[in-house]
């Protein structure tokens, strides 16, 4: 009997967890179309001063704001062929493309963020989000050197597009997740991607539009039936903004509330030895001799068709994000799968660009600039272990974050929003001005990673004085002090909060105490009818 009962427990953890599973990624949905609402026609600005387009490092900037508004590489990555094909050069497009792949690891740093309350699994989920973030921005920095140098990537696409012959009869790959997610999302919230297109390639046909929300959806309705058509032109019409924030809310209380029960479930459901046997199981080579280098590149093959069939990289990442956190993936595993995560997605956009039928050649050639950056930066990254930079930054980014964890929420607005957004502003004031200031950033940066390396492996070739950095003031050398600040700042609060609340009670005591003065014979009988209750019900 009790057997018959843990299988039925087993069975029901199982369905809960296949549910959190589902609108988890229903919540990662949500959180896509609320970027686009809250973006709009932001996007048109990004790109109306074509001559901006023209500075490679304008343009990794606009992609990676791009993605991070659309929170959709593929989207982002259509936008970007639209401009081709409204007779922007690929060679202007090429740097966009590198920072949509920037942009399209926003969401898993955002989902670690869950798992904050435990330092451990903190800092195992913070170091698997951000090697995605650390492989796609070292990719970027070594690749667009090279692209202004050369042309690598536009020359080597454009000869390998000059093969192709016709391709109209080609098919887009089937959607597999979003069959089963459809009919959830778009009940709550329909996007029309068009207008979106439209506004950010600032078409004149969308130039009147209102909003990105589905409007007069049916043949035989002039108006749409899904949740947040009450919130468009068609009921409330409370604007793009307003209906994004709240969107957003949903989709981050989705989002945490999916991911804490998935990951409790996991560990109700997966005991010591368990965990022990598939941590154990993930983490082994090939047991063949001479063969087991061959096991990170089949990890890789895995993680590229995973994301063929969910048809999203950020969700694959999403979700190995919070495995990594529970200790059931190793970073070093993570890497690989991560890796092949970004080839899958440029071939589900080389394949939706070989079935597109306008503008053809410009499609597959933007598609295969993203599949050849990728493939360059794997091979750049990973087959040398020497090479494998991403790791070591990530686990040093973890472990930064397991001490200060506001430092989390710092490095999301840095990276993905406050650093692009400066670097677009410093271009408006001209190119003369970006360089002045940029340059001299670069070369202290450069400068710092070059002593610290000495600092680590050759310090007897520094100076006494350069050996440590204790020379500089201690908000140059450690997070410390911000840290003290942002906890006394917290702590504060804590107190005003405290001290308001005290008051509310003093406040409600002493009126309290002056009904008692006021209404003597009423308080009085009232305590003697509850006296007289209690001995009722002593007596039962």
């Amino acid at each position: 009997m009790n057997k018959v009962k843990e299988t039925l427990v087993v069975i029901v953890k199982i369905i809960i967890l296949l549910t959190c599973l589902y609108f988890f990624i229903c919540s990662l949905g949500f959180l896509s179309d609320s970027f686009r609402l809250l973006g709009g026609r932001n996007l048109g600005a990004l790109f109306e001063n074509s001559e901006l387009l023209n500075n490679p490092v304008v343009g990794v900037m606009i992609g990676v704001l791009v993605t991070v508004l659309v929170q959709s590489s593929s989207t982002s990555t259509s936008i970007i062929v639209g401009l081709v094909a409204a007779n922007v050069p690929v060679k202007t497009a090429i740097p966009m493309i590198m920072g949509a792949n920037i942009g399209t690891s926003v969401t898993n740093t955002i989902v670690s963020f869950t798992q904050m309350s435990d330092r451990e699994e903190f800092r195992r989920a913070f170091a698997c989000a951000t090697v995605h973030d650390m492989f796609n921005w070292l990719s970027v920095i070594v690749l667009v050197l090279v692209e202004v140098c050369t042309g690598y990537l536009e020359k080597m696409t454009e000869a390998m597009v000059s093969h192709f012959g016709d391709t109209s009869n080609s098919t887009k790959p089937p959607d597999f997740l979003k069959v089963l997610t459809k009919p959830f999302t778009k009940s709550i919230v329909q996007l029309n991607k068009k207008v979106l297109k439209g506004w950010a390639t600032n078409d004149e046909k969308y130039e009147n539009s209102s909003t990105i929300l589905k409007t007069g959806c049916g043949e035989n309705s002039s108006s749409c039936t899904f949740l947040f058509a009450n919130f468009g032109p068609e009921g409330a019409n409370i604007g793009d903004s307003s209906s994004g924030i709240i969107l957003l809310v949903i989709s981050l209380v989705m989002l945490c509330g999916c991911l804490i029960g998935m990951v409790r479930i996991l560990n109700s459901l997966l005991g010591e030895k368990v965990r022990k046997i598939i941590k154990n199981g993930i983490s082994k080579d090939i047991p063949i001799k001479y063969l087991g280098w061959l096991t990170d590149y089949l990890v890789m093959l895995v993680g590229a068709g995973l994301t063929i069939i969910v048809q999203s990289s950020s969700v694959f990442t999403s979700t190995l994000t919070p495995l990594a956190g529970a200790g059931l993936v190793s970073l070093e595993r993570a890497y690989p799968l991560t890796l092949g995560s970004n080839i899958g997605t440029t071939t589900t956009s080389l394949l939706a660009a070989l079935a597109s039928k306008g503008h053809q050649k410009e499609a597959i050639q933007i598609a295969l600039v993203h599949l050849c950056f990728n493939i360059t930066g794997i091979l750049l990254f990973y087959p040398i272990p020497f090479m494998r930079w991403p790791i070591g930054l990530a686990q040093h980014l973890g472990d930064i974050t397991s001490k200060y964890r506001w430092f989390s929420i710092a490095y999301l607005l840095l990276m993905f929003f406050i650093f692009p957004a400066i670097i677009f502003g410093l271009s408006l004031a001209g190119p003369i001005v970006m360089y002045v200031v940029l340059v001299p950033v670069v070369i202290i940066i450069l400068l710092v990673i070059f002593i610290n390396f000495l600092q680590k492996y050759k310090p007897n070739v520094l100076p006494t004085i350069l050996t440590t950095w204790n020379f500089l003031p201690e908000p140059l050398r450690s997070l410390d002090p911000i840290d003290r600040t942002i906890v006394s700042a917290f702590s504060l609060i804590k107190n005003l909060c405290r001290t308001n609340r005290d008051k509310a009670e003093k406040e409600e005591k002493a009126d309290y105490g002056s009904m008692e003065n006021d209404n003597p014979v009423i308080i009085t009988h009232t305590r003697h009818s509850a006296v007289d209750n209690l001995g009722f019900e002593k007596g039962m």
